[in-house]
């Protein structure tokens, strides 16, 4: 205040005003230009104040400060600093500077009423004198109390320590400036002494402190603006006022060489006795604090903080990075109050208040969460439950005893007194000071109450019957295949059958005839592939070799037979397509015949709803546990009201799913994932889960709005959970259920769709386009002449028709036709390769020397025969006739 009004009297007769004392940071040279601070301004100390507090873990601090501008300047700094650390200021204890010994005892009677236990103090000395003076009566200096002072009394107290003093605060920390060891100051400070005891010879103990540092650097800062400005002549310009003014301070004038001086001072920089000397914005920059802790006769350097590195145990001048200053290691070890080492937590359950009053919800069922009878005989309450002893167990692992009591949330006849919402309000209206039970953690809720990390997993889940939906129709045959497969095979075998006749028209007799029959034939032989792909592939071969002969007779004991499927192809184009198709048909169908052996003999047990739309659309009945927050989603949803019913049990779950939809029952349940599993533990034959992807926080236990309790009890449910100890509760609770199998979250599908042979299909038509691309091109180059010879005059879709016509005409000059003359030339009668039907096998021995020929007989006039006929040394055997005792093969005319 004084400093306050000493610059504004510098401002109106432009007179510098250099300050080395007044900290507070109201006074600033933006309202003053001529004032400038000589001095730290309080509010740098605040960063290194709330750093102590993040590195020890505090969450809440109360300020204790003097009722004038000097301790109101600090505190929207201090308040802001420790917000920025997670740490809040609940109450702010404001006290007068004529407060008598009684009325400091009254405040800190009241501060000892709350849970905090550590306190900021700033004030001017005797003040604070008086004030820790009383703390040590009434025992608020002991064990489990933390005190930080300001640089203000940090100076004033250990400068010049006085044991009176000193006694009353031991173990309080301290801020003070850090002014580096140098010779000019320990030179300086010898001088000063000397000086001091000849003025003073009965002072023997005198001790120079900052404040007289800064007023020698601030003195030897105005001697050389001074001499820099040049100014010789201090004289003022007399104002301009009446003779009858009433004070002096109206007749002063105005300094003509004042404007001169200040701009000097401004760029006035030098090495003073408190390091570097420079005014940056009217203030001098800030320097390294220091962190003390008062122990015996004096302080304890600790640590530094400086704006670069944070807290740290020594200055390192070359370190501009800031360091992990949130850590308690980068301070030395720490005496608190009551001779202690042992961190003290911030706060303790106050000795004369009640014991922390936990709100429990009362339900009728899903008593293995949360279980509470009354016993008439006692007339006492027992509180059981999952989360009961997950609580009690938290609680245990807190590194401090925190007493506390249940108390049930009911009417006096023992009914629920409201809903969860309405539970977790009373928390807000401070009624209870926690709740624990199967509390969500949702976002409505957390508006005005705090949560606790969860102790269980979350989510909302829907629960529906499970049913045989195979019934086992005439049509199930098609069930193994989805629509899209039947029609993608159907069109496959289409285009296959078009491709082998494409290749084959042209070049064999099998697929040639009217238009039907060549339809007929090609289609025919391509769905054949589908009954007989596994014994199409010996089929390929124009002619059996004579070691398969030789194995099938000795194998079966009798006469050489080849039953072959599907009609004889000659094209190796056409070979190679089918190879391939057989392949693909093989693999399909060995699915398809699995499929359908598990639908046919396995239950197929699905939900009988999956879609909650589907519900909705229509207007079935849905469920929710009574007095849940699933109800309001379940209306988010669009759901009606009319449709929903409510159940406090597993057992009225079953009871209503049982009735049905239609009958007063329900057809799905919504809950969370704990109450769901707990059904399904009980009813696992009968009902499903099904995800809805709609996440909730879990359970959670509720506190008060920024209650410091949360993060202590957070740190325990996490040290709890990743232990033992929850594994044991669990147990407890939900290991004596029946064993369920683990619910699916997704129903997946036993029918084979396209997807899945996507690729054998890509490789079959691949294949095959492929050889059509070969064939058409060889057919274009060999009939090229032909083609080129036609009429140039002609249209387009005459040459089109000429092109067809010359297409399906005979390839008259493929070695096919050729062969067959030959032999029928030869007189040689071999089956065709054609459908399964009886033929006759007939091999003569007049073969040429450089030929040998094999072919079903096609025609339809020719009587059929079941009798094998064999050369045997050229002589023909009947199947009819007695068989020789052994089989021999003239391999050479064969």
């Amino acid at each position: 205040m004084q400093a306050r009004f000493v610059s504004d009297l510098g401002e109106k007769a432009k007179v510098p005003i250099i300050s080395f004392s007044a900290t507070s940071p109201s006074l600033t040279s933006v309202r003053n230009s001529y004032f400038l601070r000589a001095t730290q301004n309080d509010s740098a100390q605040v960063k290194a104040i709330s750093a102590i507090v993040e590195a020890f873990g505090w969450r809440e601090a109360v300020p204790i400060y003097i009722d004038n501008e000097y301790g109101e300047g600090i505190i929207p700094y201090l308040i802001d600093a420790l917000q920025e650390v997670d740490a809040r200021v609940p109450y702010r204890s404001v006290i007068s500077p004529s407060a008598t010994d009684g009325q400091i005892a009254e405040e800190l009677y009241k501060l000892m009423t709350m849970q905090t236990r550590v306190f900021i103090v700033h004030m001017n000395r005797s003040l604070g004198a008086q004030l820790f003076t009383k703390a040590k009566e009434i025992g608020m200096m002991s064990e489990g109390y933390v005190w930080i002072m300001t640089d203000g009394l940090s100076v004033d107290f250990l400068s010049s320590p006085n044991h009176s003093v000193t006694d009353t605060i031991q173990g309080v920390l301290g801020i003070k400036p850090y002014v580096p060891r140098t010779k000019e100051l320990e030179y300086f400070r010898a001088r000063w002494k000397r000086k001091f005891l000849q003025d003073n010879p009965d002072q023997i103990d005198a001790e120079l402190n900052i404040y007289g540092l800064l007023a020698y650097d601030a003195t030897t800062a105005l001697a050389l603006a001074v001499e820099k400005s040049g100014a010789t002549n201090f004289v003022f310009q007399k104002a301009n006022v009446s003779s009858n003014s009433s004070t002096d301070l109206a007749t002063l004038g105005t300094s003509l060489n004042g404007p001169k001086v200040i701009d000097a001072l401004w760029t006035t920089s030098f090495k003073g006795l408190t390091g570097d000397y420079l005014f940056v914005d009217g203030q001098l920059q800030s320097p390294a604090l220091r962190i003390v802790n008062v122990n015996g006769n004096g302080e304890r350097g600790i640590g530094f903080w400086t704006p670069a590195e944070g807290l740290v145990k020594k200055l390192n001048p070359r370190t501009n990075k800031r360091m992990n200053s949130t850590s308690k290691s980068r301070v030395s070890a720490v005496i608190f109050p009551g001779d202690t080492i042992v961190v003290p937590k911030g706060w303790e359950i106050p000795t004369n208040e009640k014991k922390l009053r936990i709100g429990v919800p009362v339900n009728d069922g899903f008593n293995e969460f949360v279980s509470v009878k009354k016993d008439p005989g006692s007339n006492t309450t027992k509180f059981t439950g999952f989360c009961i002893d997950v609580f009690d167990a938290v609680v245990k692992a807190l590194p401090y005893a925190l007493p506390y009591e249940f108390i049930a949330f009911a009417k006096p006849d023992g009914k629920p007194a409201g809903t969860y919402n309405d539970l977790v309000y009373q928390v807000y209206l401070k009624n209870y000071d926690v709740v624990v039970g199967d509390v969500t953690i949702v976002f409505n809720r957390s508006l005005y109450i705090d949560y606790t990390l969860p102790f269980t997993e979350s989510g909302v889940s829907m629960i529906v019957p499970i049913a045989d939906i195979n019934t086992k129709n005439a049509w199930v045959f098609m069930k193994p295949l989805t629509w899209d497969l039947w029609v993608g095979s159907f069109l496959f075998f289409l285009f296959i059958g078009f491709v082998v006749w494409v290749l084959e028209h042209r070049i064999n007799e099998d697929f040639r005839g009217s238009a039907s029959h060549q339809a007929g034939t090609s289609f025919w032989f391509s769905f054949s592939t589908m009954v007989f792909a596994q014994r199409n592939l010996p089929s390929l071969v124009n002619f059996p070799s004579p070691v398969v002969l030789a194995l099938h007779a000795y194998k079966h004991e009798i006469d050489l037979m080849f039953i072959f499927t599907g009609e004889r192809v000659v094209s190796n184009l056409s070979r190679a397509v089918i190879i391939i198709w057989c392949f693909v048909v093989l693999i399909l169908t060995q699915s398809y015949t699995a499929s359908l052996a598990s639908l046919l003999t396995v239950e197929q047990l699905q939900p009988t709803v999956t879609d909650v739309h589907e519900l909705i659309t229509k207007e079935e009945y849905v469920g929710y546990q009574e007095g849940s927050f699933v109800r309001g989603l379940l209306l988010d949803l669009g759901f009606k009201e009319s449709k929903l019913m409510a159940y406090s049990s597993a057992e009225e779950c079953h009871h209503l799913f049982s009735k049905g939809s239609g009958n007063g029952g329900i057809a799905a349940a919504f809950d969370e994932l704990p109450i769901i599993k707990l059904i399904l533990s009980s009813y696992c034959s009968k009902y499903t889960m099904i995800d809805l992807n709609i996440k909730t926080g879990g359970l959670g236990f509720v506190f008060p709005k920024g209650s410091p309790l949360v993060p202590h009890i957070s740190r325990a449910i996490l040290n709890v959970t990743e232990g033992d100890k929850m594994k044991q509760i669990e147990n407890a609770w939900f290991g004596k259920k029946s064993s369920c199998p683990e619910s699916s979250t997704s129903i997946s599908s036993d029918r084979l769709s396209l997807k899945s042979f996507r690729g054998l299909f890509l490789i079959a038509g691949l294949a095959a386009s492929l050889a059509l691309i070969i064939f058409l091109v060889m057919f274009v180059y060999r009939e090229r002449n032909v083609l080129t010879s036609y009429d140039s005059t002609a249209s387009i879709w005459s040459r089109v028709e000429n092109f067809f016509r010359i297409f399906i005409q005979r390839d008259s000059t493929s070695s096919t036709f050729r062969q067959s003359e030959l032999n029928d030339r030869n007189g040689i009668s071999l089956p065709t390769m054609c459908a399964p039907r009886p033929s006759t096998y007939s091999v003569h021995s007049e073969y040429p020397a450089d030929q040998s020929s094999e072919s079903y007989d096609s025609s339809p006039n020719r009587k059929s025969s079941q009798e094998v006929v064999v050369v045997d040394n050229g002589q023909l055997t009947n199947r009819n006739q007695e068989r020789p005792a052994a089989l021999e093969i003239d391999h050479e005319n064969l």
